[in-house]
């Protein structure tokens, strides 16, 4: 079984002044969705949420953690998953990245160290900090996953385990709102921070015909492999953030709203 979770539409705060007319689609999970909102609210850009995964949390009993040594997690939500299900908070656990380790932290995790990058910079940091005799790993995971991060430590010696405590479904379309929007042009930043995520929109866009819609709008990526799953849709403008962050990627935004001044 399991437990989607619960709508969220975060407004710009209503002391902030919108630039004007300018808006950024935002294509993450809503968890996630609603911070990277108030950071573009802080910039004077109208967010509009279309998530084109839903999370949905499973149900199952707690995770054995018996001989673990420490928990690995590829994203936020994988935090959520674990925290939602064990009560287990001291254990050492590696996120791929700060955004993970933050929401860590905001859970109640003492000792969590941050890759700063992907799978394969979790599994170097993994690998320079602990020992394949000191016990299994356990890698809180989606039922879909990126990357090898299993291959790359079970080839250092060490014994992993994958827990799948939530899935990420794919969006069947857009929404009306997000596909009026697309086609009247009003969209002038569109924002992709996993691949899976820019397949899904690239499907989407061109199940709807809209890939002439693409024209007007900036796209930004938080990776090259983020971009490349964009395809061949004809945006007005392509950036990728220099690290696969958050910071980076509104870093990109920045220079974008920069251009566009008089």
């Amino acid at each position: 079984m399991t437990i989607p979770e619960p709508p969220a539409h975060p407004s710009p705060p209503a002391t902030m002044s919108l630039r004007n007319g300018v808006r950024a689609l935002i294509t993450r999970p809503r968890p996630e969705a609603a911070g990277l909102a108030e950071e573009l609210s802080k910039r004077g850009i109208e967010p509009i949420i279309e998530p084109l995964l839903d999370i949905r949390f499973r149900t199952e009993p707690a995770p054995d953690l018996r001989g673990v040594q420490a928990i690995l997690c590829t994203s936020a939500n994988g935090v959520r998953a674990f925290a939602r299900l064990a009560a287990q908070r001291g254990l050492p656990l590696f996120a791929v990245g700060d955004a993970t380790a933050t929401r860590a932290r905001e859970e109640g995790f003492t000792t969590v160290h941050s890759a700063a990058g992907n799978v394969e910079d979790l599994a170097r940091l993994v690998a320079a900090e602990l020992r394949p005799d000191g016990g299994r790993l356990l890698h809180v995971a989606a039922s879909m996953v990126a990357g090898d991060l299993a291959g790359e430590l079970l080839g250092a010696g060490f014994a992993l385990d994958r827990a799948v405590l939530y899935e990420a479904a794919p969006a069947v379309q857009f929404s009306a709102g997000t596909t009026g929007a697309l086609r009247t042009g009003i969209i002038d930043f569109a924002l992709f921070f996993s691949p899976r995520t820019a397949a899904i929109f690239s499907r989407l866009a061109n199940q709807g015909a809209l890939s002439e819609a693409m024209r007007f709008v900036r796209a930004v990526s938080i990776s090259a492999a983020a971009d490349e799953a964009l395809g061949t849709l004809p945006f007005s403008d392509r950036r990728v953030a220099d690290t696969p962050d958050q910071t980076s990627l509104l870093g990109c935004v920045d220079n974008l709203l920069a251009e566009r001044q008089p």
